[in-house]
């Protein structure tokens, strides 16, 4: 039942933007910031249930836990970065928002290096 008070809450958000926006533009973009992190407080609740499936994973299985970490930051800078970028494209500042995209996919790939390097001294061990 979160996803439907998420999405009311969403749609609530957009039409009470449109309202606002005919007669004070510069609010709405107040609004939608508000409602974005209003939404974004309610998927923090979610973290918790995240963090314990993935210390779960860890205990269960023998993998790194710098693997893990790296994962876990590569989700944040994922969900951070498309929530800001998303903020100024409403604001109507593509540009910027595009560049924060651009920042997060470039970070996501300097995170994941490490992790391609193993997995490629992992290959060739095999093929040795």
């Amino acid at each position: 039942m979160d996803i439907v008070k998420i999405s009311l809450l969403g749609v609530g958000g957009v039409m009470l933007g449109f309202l606002i926006k005919g007669t004070k533009p510069e609010y709405a973009c107040f609004i939608t910031m508000g409602i974005g992190l209003l939404i974004l407080g309610f998927a923090v609740g979610k973290l918790r249930y995240l963090f314990d499936a993935i210390e779960k994973m860890r205990t269960s299985l023998p993998v790194d836990s710098g693997y893990i970490s790296t994962l876990v930051k590569m989700i944040g800078i994922t969900y951070i970065g498309q929530f800001s970028s998303g903020i100024c494209k409403d604001a109507g500042y593509q540009a910027t928002g595009a560049q924060i995209e651009l920042f997060c996919k470039l970070s996501i790939m300097v995170l994941s290096m490490p992790i391609l390097l193993a997995l490629l001294e992992t290959i060739e061990e095999f093929l040795a």
